[in-house]
């Protein structure tokens, strides 16, 4: 049985860096165009931009996620879409290389997902999407028999509610804690549909943005967004605010912490699945895992995993292994406030 099984999706990216894709921060008129946190990345219309040499690596919420499991010492499986091509093979090799075991299910018709990043010199991205394979799992294609594991931390993509229904299910009544980091497209269907998902979930993790779509609260309102969120969550909820940190709620208590300082901020890419991973792995790490000490190491080594993330390009270049979380003094102290609710 595995320690860890990730459910979602494995894509093969390419990064393309650039100096002249900017930034802008307008929330006035950028709300106004649907972008809620008042911030898009830009550049020029009409003429050619130069670019560094491509980086090409490995992504997707799934093989992300297992990743971190693996370098955390986690007998890890990741079941993901895939097509029959080259870049399928390429997620399936990287996965291997870090000990996980690939439980493929392939299409006959669509590719591999693929993902084109535009990289910005501040670290910032926007990721085209070309979903594939991945948004295609069925039913039918699962061995449901076999599929046993003592954790599960899911991050659905477009993969159907109804396969995400059934797989939640199929793990709670084995005994296995059950983490999902919902995508826009669950978040899209609404508070309603969700509900029933979300009340089974041991632990649910999303950031600020996605939080205030689902609550359907103003984004500026933090503390209004986050309480509204708990009240949605019958586990643990996880709420994730960039540079300002975290809150994380356990239905008792309310921790609170800021994030480590990175060296240098190379690429945003995949810091969530890095967080969200590191925090389920901390949990994971203490024989009580929803005792306030395996949250608080969750919510430490949740934020370390993110920072020496973004301090590399690709979603999986710098997530750490045990031995460097829990040997380098850099991730020692780390400040988390507590408070009864």
């Amino acid at each position: 049985m595995f320690d860890v099984l990730t459910i979602g999706t494995g894509t093969r990216d390419i990064f393309l860096e650039s100096k002249l894709f900017k930034v802008v921060h307008d929330p006035v008129h950028l709300k106004k165009l649907g972008f809620i946190s008042g911030e898009a990345q830009c550049f020029a219309l009409g003429g050619k931009i130069e670019i560094k040499a491509p980086t090409m690596t490995v992504g997707g919420g799934a093989a992300n996620a297992a990743v971190t499991f693996a370098r955390q010492g986690f007998r890890t499986a990741a079941l993901m879409k895939l097509g029959r091509d080259e870049n399928g093979v390429a997620v399936i090799n990287a996965l291997k290389k870090e000990r996980v075991a690939a439980l493929p299910l392939f299409d006959k018709k669509a590719a591999t997902a693929y993902s084109v990043i535009l990289l910005s010199p501040t670290g910032e991205r926007t990721i085209l999407n070309y979903r594939g394979a991945s948004e295609d799992m069925r039913l039918s294609e699962i061995s449901w028999k076999s599929l046993r594991a003592r954790s599960v931390y899911i991050v659905p993509g477009r993969i159907p509610f109804v396969v995400m229904r059934r797989v939640v299910a199929h793990f709670k009544r084995q005994g296995a804690l059950v983490a999902m980091n919902p995508s826009k497209y669950y978040l899209e269907m609404g508070a309603r549909k969700l509900s029933p998902i979300l009340k089974a979930l041991d632990v649910v993790i999303m950031n600020r943005e996605e939080a205030a779509y689902l609550t359907g609260k103003d984004y500026a309102k933090e503390n209004m967004i986050f309480k509204a969120l708990d009240r949605m969550v019958s586990g643990i909820a996880v709420m994730t605010d960039g540079s300002a940190g975290v809150k994380v709620s356990d239905g008792k208590k309310v921790y609170g912490a800021g994030i480590f300082k990175e060296k240098k901020l190379i690429d945003r890419t995949g810091a969530g699945d890095a967080f969200g991973s590191g925090f389920v792995s901390g949990l994971l790490r203490s024989h009580d895992h929803f005792s306030s000490q395996a949250i608080r190491e969750a919510i430490r080594l949740a934020s370390a995993n993110a920072t020496a993330k973004v301090e590399h390009i690709g979603a999986q270049s710098g997530l750490l292994l045990r031995a460097q979380f829990s040997g380098e003094k850099r991730w020692k102290n780390f400040p988390i406030l507590e408070k009864n609710l």
